[in-house]
């Protein structure tokens, strides 16, 4: 309970909390000064909000020579600790490894149907965001639909980075962030493949003549999941 009241206390901070929105959305280490500039505070006080991100475990940080001499740049990241607060206490992580387990008992019938299902929410998630925007997927441009992918993508807490080619009717993918990662670690190959066809799903519901290619996984010590895909409007 001390615990949880600490994390509440420095998010409260609204400074602090755009400081690690600000992280999140950078996808790679920032420095003190970074910081600084970013939100027009003085380096001081943008070290006692990094510190204290830090102390709940939202960070990590690491001292590295800058080769110029003289003290090293501190680098702070997004920690790999997963933060959760429940009141009263929840464990979905275990309840969703008890519910994947069972599937498998099922043999390939229980990994077809996980893979479905997975496609299934993937579409779900993008056709929420067709209804709140009143728009049919028929009247979006090709522009128009690659944003409401990484609307649905952020929704997700997938962290999106997105690189687009009309021409080439092209489409970079990226994930920065694994909201399954920990449950995958425990069956690889079941969750993204399940994730992959969460994907699928999201973009069928878009573009027509999907063709996707993982180029990077997590599970394999990259820094991102990282996709290609070949579509149609």
């Amino acid at each position: 309970m001390e615990h949880t009241l600490k994390i509440t206390n420095v998010l409260a901070d609204p400074t602090r909390y755009y400081i690690y929105q600000y992280i999140v959305n950078n996808h790679g280490d920032v420095t003190v000064q970074q910081i600084a500039d970013s939100f027009s505070i003085h380096p001081n006080v943008a070290r006692l909000h990094l510190s204290k991100l830090e102390d709940i475990d939202m960070l990590t940080s690491e001292a590295r020579k800058t080769g110029k001499g003289g003290r090293p740049s501190r680098l702070y990241r997004l920690s790999d600790k997963v933060i959760q607060l429940h009141f009263p206490y929840r464990d979905y992580q275990l309840l969703s490894r008890i519910a994947i387990q069972t599937m498998m008992t099922l043999g390939e019938q229980g990994k077809q149907a996980l893979y479905d299902t997975g496609k299934v929410f993937g579409e779900e998630l993008v056709n929420q965001q067709l209804a709140m925007s009143l728009n049919s997927v028929d009247s979006l441009s090709f522009a128009e639909k690659v944003g409401m992918l990484k609307n649905a993508a952020a929704i997700a807490g997938f962290s999106p980075e997105i690189q687009a080619s009309e021409e080439e009717n092209n489409i970079h993918f990226r994930i920065f962030n694994c909201p399954f990662k920990e449950v995958t670690a425990v069956e690889p190959s079941i969750i993204c493949s399940m994730h992959n066809s969460f994907l699928k799903g999201m973009f069928e519901a878009l573009f027509t003549n999907v063709h996707i290619v993982e180029l990077e996984n997590m599970m394999s010590d990259c820094s991102t999941c990282s996709y290609q895909a070949s579509v149609l409007t």
